[in-house]
């Protein structure tokens, strides 16, 4: 044999292990699914399984990616944007031909916990069974009796609109075997029994870290316990804060800090901020239907990450913001024009009604890029059984220079030592 042909017979052999180890990580876990019987599939779940399950989707948030706007509940064909190409989601009510009228238990629960569809094809990470592989199986199976019990809607899946490579199943399995391993929730013995439950919705269902964990170029989500957290949302123009950066959304440990939290998820508003944009949608379908105790176990699991991120050290004070005296002249006087009558002169806000801007950390984040879009788009929190009539945020359509102006005396304002915001940022925010 020459030199040639043995280059090549060591390649191929070298594709085909590579091969046969990305097929074996993404069997990793997985045992052959038993069918169910006829009479298994017929059997009605129980009440308190399907209200159980009614309150897991409202956990998960599962209405929000799987209703599209004035379509019918769970019928999917929501079309979700991602770095990617666009993806759209499935229908989830008991239509035998479209929806999941034909799946069985265990095939539900392979679809959470493996990331695979009935017919045993990859599911793009989009549906988040990073997250939801933590969910036990009798919370699967609670979820599913509760999806079985919704009207059926004949609606078909729609294909996804992804770039290639990012479509095929060899792709998908190369980054199943980077980024995804299977796993049910382990509690933690050296936790209580409260961290633990706000540890398993928080990383389960909840996918907290579906937004709110930093993720690399391939889309694989970091842990949501760095300080470097947050991220872009894709065609939203709204970036998810870290949930462990204290400068950010990080979570104070003091009880003060956690009953804020939880007047926030159950509200929408609390003392200190409002929901707007995305966090408004999971406020109104999720956690403002949760129960308080699961509120607040949420919020103390979080304020761990932020202790832990703060064992790091304290991060070095910025250098003193260098700031245009013409630019905050014209900042404050667009500030009393524009916002001083809700948000008060000395950014005081108004309790309950509008947030103060005083130390908002939204206002003094190293990105500005919530508050530029809060300030160009508007919105309203959501309405919630304890704040049903919000008070909104109206759109400013401000020229670049002005926007900039505006933002920069903001930040600067109140002891804020926020770095001011060029024309160029503001026009990019748009």
């Amino acid at each position: 044999m020459n030199r040639r042909w043995a280059w090549a017979l060591a390649a191929v052999l070298l594709l085909a292990a590579a091969a046969l180890a990305v097929v074996g990580l993404n069997l990793r876990g997985e045992t052959p699914l038993q069918p169910d019987t006829p009479a298994a599939l017929r059997l009605a779940a129980q009440p308190d399984q399907i209200a159980r399950g009614a309150y897991l989707a409202r956990a998960g948030n599962c209405a929000a990616c799987h209703t599209a706007r004035g379509g019918a509940p769970y019928a999917g064909g929501r079309a979700i944007a991602t770095p990617f190409g666009t993806v759209f989601s499935s229908n989830l009510t008991p239509d035998a031909a479209t929806g999941l009228g034909a799946w069985t238990g265990d095939e539900f629960w392979r679809a959470l916990h493996h990331g695979r569809t009935r017919d045993g094809r990859l599911l793009v990470p989009a549906f988040p069974y990073p997250n939801t592989t933590l969910v036990t199986r009798a919370d699967a199976d609670a979820l599913h009796a509760y999806l079985r019990s919704l009207p059926p809607v004949a609606q078909a899946n729609r294909a996804h609109d992804l770039r290639w490579p990012y479509r095929s199943q060899a792709a998908l399995a190369i980054w199943r075997a980077l980024y995804f391993r299977p796993g049910e929730f382990q509690p933690d013995t050296r936790q209580s029994a409260e961290w633990n439950r706000g540890a398993y919705l928080v990383n389960g269902l909840g996918h907290c870290s579906a937004c709110h964990a930093r993720r690399n170029l391939l889309g694989a989500a970091a842990g949501l316990g760095e300080a470097r957290g947050g991220s872009a949302l894709p065609q939203q123009r709204w970036v998810a804060p870290s949930l462990a950066d204290p400068t950010e959304a990080g979570v104070g440990a003091d009880a003060a800090s956690i009953d804020s939290l939880v007047q926030l998820l159950k509200t929408g508003i609390n003392e200190h901020a409002v929901a707007l944009g995305p966090m408004a949608e999971v406020v109104a379908g999720s956690t403002q239907h949760l129960a308080i105790a699961d509120l607040r176990a949420m919020a103390g699991y979080l304020a761990t990450l932020g202790a832990t991120a703060a064992t790091a050290g304290p991060a070095e004070p910025p250098p003193p913001a260098s700031r245009a005296p013409a630019a905050m002249a014209r900042g404050g006087q667009l500030y009393n024009k524009h916002c001083a009558d809700c948000h008060g002169d000395q950014g005081q806000g108004a309790p309950g009604i509008y947030p103060p801007l005083a130390g908002n950390r939204t206002v003094t984040m190293a990105n500005p890029q919530n508050m530029l879009q809060a300030i160009t788009s508007g919105g309203f929190p959501p309405a919630t059984a304890g704040n049903p009539r919000p008070y909104g945020m109206p759109a400013f359509d401000l020229p670049p220079d002005d926007l900039a102006a505006l933002t920069t005396w903001l930040r600067g304002s109140w002891g804020h030592q926020a770095a001011p915001v060029s024309a160029v940022q503001a026009l990019l925010s748009r």
